[in-house]
């Protein structure tokens, strides 16, 4: 997780359609965050973030009312192993390149500590074997 965005490898089951599983979450966090911010009263960035989120929302057609995040993703099928391998380093080396931490364990919000085997860590995640 960024400031600015995401980067998630998702596994999927049976049928299921990635642009499906993208839409899910995308639904399930907007509405989170939006409750999120408006029940943290201490929150100073809270009216601006409401305000820009229900501008977004009410310039697109599908929305009903908030826009938290963009309309497009750039999924990528990792069929191969070289490609799982790249993803995986390009999503942990990306807090190094913004110049956030010096090595991707640092970042807390990434599952590089997992990977690393770190004992601290912030969400367990299914690590990819």
């Amino acid at each position: 997780i960024m400031s600015s965005h995401a980067h998630l490898i998702l596994g999927r089951s049976g049928d299921q359609k990635l642009e499906d599983i993208i839409r899910d979450i995308k639904k399930f966090t907007s509405l989170k965050i939006i409750q999120t911010i408006k029940e943290l009263q201490e929150e100073s960035r809270r009216n601006f973030l409401i305000h820009h989120f229900s501008k977004a929302g009410n310039s697109n057609p599908n929305n009903s009312m908030y826009q938290v995040w963009q309309q497009h993703n750039h999924p990528i099928e990792l069929n191969t192993e070289d490609k799982i391998n790249r993803c995986l380093n390009y999503i942990h080396r990306n807090p190094v390149e913004a110049g956030i931490v010096l090595s991707p364990e640092e970042y807390l919000y990434s599952s590089a500590k997992n990977y690393a085997g770190h004992p601290e860590k912030l969400i367990d995640v299914i690590l990819i074997e």
